[in-house]
């Protein structure tokens, strides 16, 4: 649909509809979210979004599970961005109605960096996506020196509290990149609830609420107050920097570094 190909990277800029929040997050970091027309209201376009093409905004779509394909066809999409297992269906439900459909799932820390490369070519900002992808790593690796050779504290990170949920997926990366152990998920598994014995047994260092779709908006008194034999501080995380595979999560991993290990400067 509308005649652009990212394999030609021609002047004229894609119409881009971002079904998913960290695509959207991606694409502003790219420096091209005046591509966009079209996004989720779970989204957070920022200003400049949709300039390029004449708008003031881009239009909202409805949700990120059920957005309204017809909205999305009638602002005559060249490329639409679904990401994550929850919008495999939704993928293929666009590609049956014509769309040129860049689904990205990573799963692990490294995968969430390819695809920041990956959504650059996506676009037709692949220069732009090599660089995102080359200063996380940087950032990364700035952050293993400094951690390097001090002692790892336990981290249990919660990403859904009722029931109480360990994240996975590349959390179990981002808390040992940030210098800490992590025995609740393997990475590249999804979270998985928990029983709160297993919790108490693996005696946690710390713990980091990042409940799903509520940013820091989360009283740590709710789980402070557990009848739970758990003696660690509770700290409340902005969701998008931990569960959103976008450059977010590179601000989450330094985020991370700096509440289990105070004496390292913060990086971002």
């Amino acid at each position: 649909m509308g005649g652009w190909r990212s394999d030609s990277f021609s002047m004229k800029a894609p119409r881009v509809v971002s079904l998913a929040p960290s695509a959207t997050a991606t694409v502003t970091a790219l420096g091209a979210a005046e591509t966009l027309v079209g996004v989720t209201h779970h989204c957070d376009p920022p200003e400049e979004a949709g300039t390029e093409h004449g708008a003031d905004a881009p239009a909202p779509v409805g949700g990120w599970l059920n957005p309204d394909l017809d909205r999305v066809a009638g602002l005559a999409p060249d490329v639409v961005l679904t990401s994550d297992g929850l919008q495999s269906d939704l993928a293929d439900d666009c590609r049956e109605r014509g769309f040129d459909v860049r689904h990205r799932e990573p799963a692990t820390l490294d995968e969430a960096v390819a695809t920041f490369a990956a959504r650059g070519a996506d676009v037709g900002r692949p220069e732009a996506g090599e660089r995102l992808a080359t200063e996380a790593r940087a950032r990364l690796d700035r952050i293993a020196d400094a951690v390097a050779g001090r002692p790892r504290p336990t981290v249990y990170c919660e990403e859904w509290s009722d029931p109480p949920m360990a994240a996975g997926n590349w959390v179990p990366d981002a808390v040992r990149a940030a210098g800490g152990r992590y025995p609740f998920a393997d990475a590249g598994e999804r979270s998985r609830e928990v029983d709160l014995a297993s919790v108490e047994q693996a005696d946690p260092d710390h713990v980091v609420v990042h409940v799903c779709g509520h940013g820091d908006r989360i009283d740590p008194a709710t789980v402070e107050g557990r009848d739970w034999a758990v003696d660690a501080p509770v700290h409340v995380i902005d969701d998008s920097l931990l569960n959103q595979p976008s450059p977010a999560l590179i601000d989450g991993v330094e985020r991370l570094t700096g509440l289990l290990h105070p004496g390292i400067e913060t990086y971002s």
